[in-house]
């Protein structure tokens, strides 16, 4: 299950429980290329978003690599190693979420080829629907995650390897703003406009720390 961090703890009601299913984790990077870019609804931006995720964190993962061990870093060991499990753990993440992504859009699919009257998509639709929120907003919670470890990093860390935290920074970005869209076309979906609102003020309040943090690094790291 995951939960964003608070500054305590970071720990947050969670808004989405990622299965362990591992489909396009275990693809080849051009197989998933290719599978984004075939005539199916998934995978798609919820993928691709939580992709980018993925390899901010692996990026985040080679900085913290090459700074374990280095004699000027030695305070920050126990630091960096703690570091380097959660962006292992947090890689994971993304890649759950983005299986998640898949299924809910496929489930709100399925259910919206259904007549209208029919008993199914009365039941379900709904909750389907909700689902495909949730996925996304458990995407930009990670990625504020994410900027938040790296706003961390910066101060200790090699900074030989500062320009691919940057990187790691804009790709956590990116995947944040991302999945903003996928939460403002699902909540459209929704028929509620109270509810759609309620959504996007969440959401807009995440991403709105979001890009505070990775302005915060960006101004540790660029001298």
């Amino acid at each position: 299950m995951y939960r964003a961090q608070s500054e305590s703890q970071r720990v947050h009601t969670p808004f989405y429980t990622a299965a362990m299913n591992t489909t396009q984790a275990s693809a080849s990077f051009a197989e998933f290329l290719s599978q984004i870019a075939a005539k199916t609804p998934t995978p798609g931006g919820g993928a691709v978003a939580c992709a980018t995720g993925a390899l901010g964190a692996a990026l985040a993962g080679m900085v913290v690599s090459y700074s374990v061990g280095k004699k000027s870093l030695a305070p920050h060991r126990a630091e960096l190693e703690n570091a380097a499990h959660t962006l292992e753990n947090m890689r994971s993440v993304f890649l759950e979420l983005g299986e998640e992504d898949a299924a809910a859009y496929g489930l709100v699919n399925e259910l919206m080829r259904l007549p209208e009257d029919d008993s199914r998509r009365k039941s379900e639709l709904h909750g389907a629907m909700r689902a495909s929120i949730q996925v996304p907003m458990a995407a930009i919670a990670a990625a504020g995650d994410l900027l938040r470890l790296c706003e961390k990093l910066a101060p200790i860390t090699n900074t030989q390897l500062h320009s691919d935290l940057g990187i790691a920074v804009t790709l956590s970005e990116a995947a944040a703003k991302a999945s903003l869209w996928n939460v403002r076309v699902n909540a459209g979906m929704l028929g509620d406009d109270a509810e759609k609102r309620r959504w996007m003020e969440q959401a807009q309040g995440m991403i709105s720390e979001a890009l505070t943090r990775a302005a915060a690094v960006e101004r540790q790291i660029i001298r």
